[in-house]
Parts: C-alpha cells; sequence; structure tokens
C-alpha cells in the first residue's frame, strides 16, 4: 500500500470532491462518524469541534491510501483497513468519512479526518509521513496484502505523481525516469567499472556526472545532468548515491583525484551553454557579457556535442527535432540540449521500473482532459473553503 497525505484548511472542498464521485456512482461511502451525510449537517459537526482549536489552520487530513491493482478487497476488509489506519495514526475520537473510489484500475481508498478530537485535543503532524508509513507496513503484514519496500530501503526514487501525469501527456519517459535507466545499466555493463569507464559510459548515453569534491580530493557526493535537469544521486534513490556508487565502481581517491576534477569542468561548461544557449533560462554569472567562462582550460579531451533545439519535455522522438531551428518556430519556449545518440521509448522502462504498469500507454487517459477537469473543479471549489 502506499498513502497520499494532504493536510487542508478547506474541508468544505475536499467533502464535495468526494461527494461528487459518489453522484457519479465513481465511489461509495464506506464509513463515516457523522449524523447525517448532508453536506450542511457535516459542515456544522466539524465547525461545532473546529472551534476549540480556532487558531488551528490546517486541522484535516485528506488522504489517499492506494492498493496493487491485483488486490482483490471486498468493502467490508477496505473498512476494517480504514478503522485500523486511523487508531493506529491516534484517530480514534476524531470525526471522519470513508469512501471508497472506483475510478483507476487500482483499489483505493479515501479518507477525510479532522485533526481535532472531540475533546479538543490535535494530533501532531510531526513526522506525520515516516509514522504513516510505518502504519501502512504493520497493515500489509496483518492483512497479508503486497508488502511495499519502505522509501529508506527502496533502491530508486518513486514515480511523482506530476511525472505521471506528464508521461501520460507525452508517452515519454521522464528525464529523471531516464536518468535511472540509464545508470543503471551502465553498472550492470561490466562487474565492477573503473571511475573512468563510468564517467564515459554515462556521457555516451548523454548523462554527465558531477562530483562534490573537497579540494583535497575527497568526494562527499554525487549528481547528474540529463537534457538540462541536474539531480542529486539521493534524489533519485539509494543506489544512485555516492555512498553506493563509490562501493559498486572500482575507485580510489588520489588515483581518480584528477579524472573526477576533470569531469566536473567539462560537465559544467557543458551546463553553462545549455543555459546560454535557452533565452528564457537564467544566465550564469560565469557567462556574463564582457567575461570569459571561469573554468579554466577545459582538457584536451573534452569534446563538446553539436546542440540541437527540442521542446522543454522529454521527446522520445528527438531526432524528429534535430534540424529544427529557433527561428522555425517563432514564440516557443526551447532548450538547447547535447545531441543524445539513442533515444529512450517509454516502453524500454516498463518492466524494470516499479510504476510501470501505470504508465503503460493501454492505461493512459487524456493528459489534457485530466487538466481541464482539474480546472473545472478548482473554479467551482473557488471561495467555498470553509
Amino acid at each position: 500500500m502506499t498513502a497520499n497525505l494532504i493536510k487542508g484548511k478547506g474541508f468544505r472542498g475536499a467533502l464535495r470532491y468526494n461527494m461528487e464521485k459518489v453522484a457519479k456512482e465513481e465511489a461509495e461511502v464506506l464509513d463515516h462518524s457523522f449524523g447525517s451525510l448532508k453536506e450542511k449537517a457535516i459542515l456544522k459537526e466539524v465547525l461545532a469541534v473546529k472551534v476549540q482549536r480556532p487558531s488551528l489552520q490546517k486541522y484535516f487530513y485528506h488522504t489517499s491510501i492506494n492498493f496493487p491493482y491485483h488486490e482483490k478487497l471486498s468493502n467490508q476488509l477496505m473498512k476494517q483497513i480504514g478503522q485500523d489506519f486511523l487508531e493506529k495514526s491516534g484517530f480514534d475520537q476524531h470525526q471522519y468519512l470513508m469512501f471508497r473510489h472506483y475510478d483507476a484500475d487500482h483499489p483505493h481508498l479515501h479518507i477525510l479526518v479532522n485533526r481535532i478530537g472531540y475533546d479538543g485535543s490535535v494530533v501532531s503532524d510531526s513526522n506525520d509521513y515516516a509514522r504513516c508509513e510505518k502504519v501502512l507496513r504493520e497493515l500489509e503484514k496483518k492483512y497479508g496484502l503486497t508488502e511495499v519496500v519502505s522509501s529508506k530501503q527502496a533502491q530508486e526514487r518513486a514515480v511523482s505523481k506530476d511525472e505521471l501525469l506528464m508521461m501520460k501527456r507525452t508517452n515519454s519517459p521522464s528525464a529523471k525516469m531516464a536518468m535511472q535507466h540509464i545508470i543503471k545499466e551502465v553498472l550492470k555493463s561490466k562487474s565492477q567499472l573503473s571511475t573512468n569507464e563510468f564517467i564515459s559510459k554515462l556521457d555516451e548515453r548523454g548523462v554527465k556526472v558531477l562530483f562534490n569534491q573537497a579540494s583535497t580530493g575527497y568526494v562527499s557526493g554525487i549528481s547528474y545532468s540529463y537534457q538540462g535537469m541536474v539531480m542529486q544521486g539521493s534524489k533519485l534513490g539509494n543506489v544512485f548515491k555516492w555512498s553506493t556508487i563509490k562501493n559498486t565502481i572500482n575507485y580510489e581517491q588520489e588515483r581518480d583525484r584528477q579524472r573526477i576534477h576533470e569531469t566536473n569542468i567539462r560537465s559544467e561548461h557543458e551546463l553553462n551553454k545549455l543555459r546560454a544557449g535557452n533565452k528564457h533560462a537564467h544566465r550564469d554569472p560565469a557567462n556574463a557579457q564582457g567575461s570569459d567562462i571561469k573554468y579554466g582550460q577545459l582538457p584536451d579531451s573534452t569534446q563538446i556535442n553539436r546542440l540541437y533545439i527540442f521542446s522543454p519535455s522529454f521527446a522520445a522522438g528527438i531526432n524528429k527535432h534535430a534540424n529544427q531551428s529557433s527561428e522555425s518556430q517563432p514564440g516557443r519556449v526551447v532548450k538547447a540540449v547535447p545531441e543524445i545518440q539513442k533515444s529512450i521509448s517509454l516502453a524500454s522502462l516498463l518492466d524494470s521500473h516499479n510504476r510501470g504498469r501505470d504508465l503503460s500507454p493501454a492505461n493512459q487517459s487524456s493528459g489534457d482532459d485530466d487538466c481541464m477537469k482539474k480546472k473545472r473543479k478548482k473554479k467551482k471549489r473557488r471561495g467555498l473553503r470553509m
């Protein structure tokens, strides 16, 4: 199970969102603590409790608990899991509503719960994500459900909701997902790569490496750059962190010190060229008019790739844009990126990624329709917060 926690102060909007789903037969109420399911009656009861903590702004949680698509859960079992979740999370004397939603291909439960108890006490939101994750792992074991690897143990970071929406819209992988795929492939290409091989093979696939190197040569961290996006190894997942990488490859601090230093120079130089090539990007002070790039003399082995123009999102068919110029697309926001020898299709990532099934074209809806629906709902809820 996974959960999405949202703390809010607009209870009316969250309530209406779920009730609209019920009205459309896309959801049903599984359980609640209110005397009536009419909106005015619910809001009146909520207000009666909220007055005990008038200064508390974000006083409720809107939590969605998502189960794997293959789990077969009856309403009674989902309701019991929801009740256990509330009790273990400290919401044993609090107002709540539970909704089972049917608008996705996997079972999921939405819970609205007041952080303010009937006695005026408030459930703390300190470390709420960690506590929530702990509760979910306990419930998976209790009910024999598919166990999910905790975020601390996960080898790679999960795809975010925004990334999923973008990939559904473009049917192409995000830059982060592409980086994860490329780095894993490079690490698997040989039993133990040398530091030089690790850097070179990534460079061949379009991934630049940036090391956090001290003047002594000590390396304390690593970042990766792909299509102008720079991400720390820790943001990609544990397997991509320097503490893991240095034990995976054949690395020696003194031997590889100069190679790493030169790599940093080249990577920073390439990033600077990308920023300079995009008029919409923030200019680097080192590239200010009348000054030279302050990265010293580039090593002789430096090869500056040709620059092409393409749209900001990851384009699986990048070669389609290879011969286009910025003049041929007036008014369009573009980025200059290094030529990539081999495109990465979304299909090539589906089998290896833990959220791959969600990205399958067969399961995709229109991203534009989703965006328009969200905009319409926001307009409806605007000015109706309680």
